[in-house]
């Protein structure tokens, strides 16, 4: 086997997914909180608009990078949401923001450069760095996920490339706020740092918090790559239709590595992302305020177990359970076993989620209340 897969781990996230539907299929109701997914179906109107294309014959091959139309699209939300102006050729159009991540590293690191990441981390950040060839280094949040500006300076060397941010965070749905931004962003100017952006669950927000795009501040949009996509905010994860802002230089480097892979996106997959930014953004709204009413429901039944913050973005809580048991591991099995319960142990996200679980209340509230009722049955047995 290749010596650079072997150095990589499977998706947490995915695989315990993938374990408690096995457990569902040999007749064991499983409840997985463990996958990022919104249980929503994509709005009707953007699915019409693919199936139209779809029998109009638009089933051949695209540009590669995006069709100008969505490309177009994209740039007037750039401008409008992030108050951001990229041109159509600063704009890039891949299968997902993850895909464009990888890309984006490709273009801009060497083997053995660094790259920051913030811990708690997404759990593909870390794999994808190595598949680069590039060396991940891990910056820790304090007890309320909150980045410290000056430890990510005291980590910089002179091989750091590129810090990934990630606001609103999965797995702890915190979000960075404008203050901590110019900070990071006086680093990556002072050291000619590289910023990857991910802001896919900026449409997910709560209360006052509202997501702040880096690239918006002065000297930074030079040497940012603003990622986003579909699947969070339109509930269109299976399409795989994401996007990035970046230098032109960045883009052509993106564009070569995406020819000799994934070539283009399907035409009708694209025209859904069209239809999807030229509409109401109604739907957004709607699941939004659904998923604040399940986050108020799940941090309210989570401090009543665990010692849980309060998410800002996104729809995962973090809550620490070491008044059980320390090894999220240990404990993430118990609840499966016990409760039948799925969730994602915190040692996934980092050695700093150690001690915590992360639950997706990307479900129904029905299944949240089975779920949650379930665990405290279960920790009434439970023995250190």
């Amino acid at each position: 086997m290749s010596i650079l897969t072997e150095k990589i781990k499977p998706s947490a996230t995915l695989s315990i997914n993938t374990k408690a539907n096995e457990l569902n299929k040999k007749g064991i109701n499983v409840l997985s909180y463990a996958v990022g997914e919104p249980d929503f179906d994509t709005p009707k109107h953007i699915k019409d608009a693919a199936i139209g294309k779809i029998l109009e014959g638009k089933t051949k091959y695209t540009p590669t990078g995006g069709i100008p139309e969505l490309k177009d699209e994209i740039s007037k939300k750039f401008k409008t949401d992030n108050n951001i102006y990229y041109s159509a050729d600063e704009i890039f159009v891949s299968a997902g923001a993850k895909i464009t991540i990888y890309e984006a590293l490709l273009s801009v690191i060497n083997p053995g450069d660094e790259v920051i990441i913030i811990e708690p981390y997404w759990v593909s950040y870390p794999e994808i760095v190595i598949l680069c060839s590039g060396i991940p280094k891990f910056v820790k949040t304090d007890e309320n996920f909150e980045i410290d500006a000056d430890e990510i300076e005291k980590n910089i060397s002179s091989k750091t490339k590129v810090i990934i941010i990630n606001s609103p965070s999965n797995p702890t749905g915190a979000i960075i706020n404008e203050k901590t931004m110019k900070k990071i962003a006086d680093i990556a100017i002072k050291h000619n740092i590289h910023i990857i952006s991910d802001e896919i669950y900026e449409k997910i927000t709560y209360g006052n918090f509202k997501q702040f795009s880096i690239a918006s501040l002065p000297e930074m949009k030079e040497r940012t790559i603003t990622v986003n996509g579909f699947s969070k905010s339109y509930a269109m994860t299976g399409w795989r239709l994401g996007y990035v802002g970046a230098p032109k230089d960045i883009i052509n480097e993106m564009k070569k590595v995406e020819m000799q892979t994934v070539s283009s996106i399907p035409y009708f997959i694209q025209y859904a992302g069209v239809v999807a930014l030229q509409s109401s953004q109604d739907c957004v709204e709607e699941m939004r305020k659904k998923f604040e009413e399940r986050r108020d429901y799940v941090v309210q039944r989570a401090k009543e177990i665990f010692s849980c913050n309060v998410p800002d973005g996104a729809f995962y809580i973090f809550p620490n359970h070491s008044k059980y048991e320390n090894d999220s591991i240990k404990f993430s099995g118990f609840l499966l076993e016990k409760a039948k319960v799925a969730v994602v142990p915190g040692i996934a996200f980092g050695n700093s989620g150690e001690g915590h679980i992360r639950i997706s209340y990307a479900t129904s509230m029905e299944n949240l209340k089975k779920g949650f009722d379930a665990i405290e049955d279960a920790l009434k047995e439970f023995k250190k």
